[in-house]
C-alpha cells in the first residue's frame, strides 16, 4: 500500500504541531485500527496480547525520499516532505522484524477470539 510505511510519522507530525500528545497518536494508530478491525489480541502492550510493536524515535526527523521506500510501487505524495518521528525497529510477537523477510499471516475480523 503506497506510503504505509509513512503513516506513523505523517500522523504524529500533524499531531505534534497541534500539541496532541504521543500517547493520543499510539491509540489512534494501534488501539483503534485494532478495534475497528476486530482483532482482538492485537493493539496493546499487555498479558494476552501479540506484542506486536514499534520503536518510535518521536523527535528524530528525516526527509521523504522515495528512494528508501520499501513498498513496491516506491511512489507518494509525500516526497520531500519533512516527517517527525523515526521508527526504529518493529516487532511481530514480539520478535524483531529485519524488513527483509516475510513473516506474520492474514488476519480476518473475528480470527483471534
Amino acid at each position: 500500500m503506497a506510503s504505509l510505511q509513512l503513516g506513523l510519522s505523517l500522523v504524529w507530525t500533524e499531531a505534534r504541531r497541534r500539541g496532541i500528545p504521543l500517547e493520543t497518536v499510539v491509540g489512534w494508530m494501534s488501539e483503534r485500527p485494532a478495534q475497528f478491525a476486530g482483532l482482538t489480541g492485537k493493539g496493546r502492550i499487555a498479558p494476552g496480547y501479540d506484542a506486536d510493536f514499534s520503536i518510535v524515535a518521536a523527535d528524530d526527523a528525516f526527509v521523504v525520499d522515495v528512494g528508501k521506500l520499501h513498498h513496491k510501487n516506491p511512489l507518494t505524495p509525500y516526497h520531500g516532505k519533512p516527517l517527525a518521528g523515526v521508527v526504529r525497529t518493529t516487532f511481530l510477537h514480539g520478535e524483531p522484524i529485519d524488513g527483509v523477510t516475510p513473516r506474520g499471516r492474514l488476519l480476518r475480523r473475528g480470527m483471534l477470539d
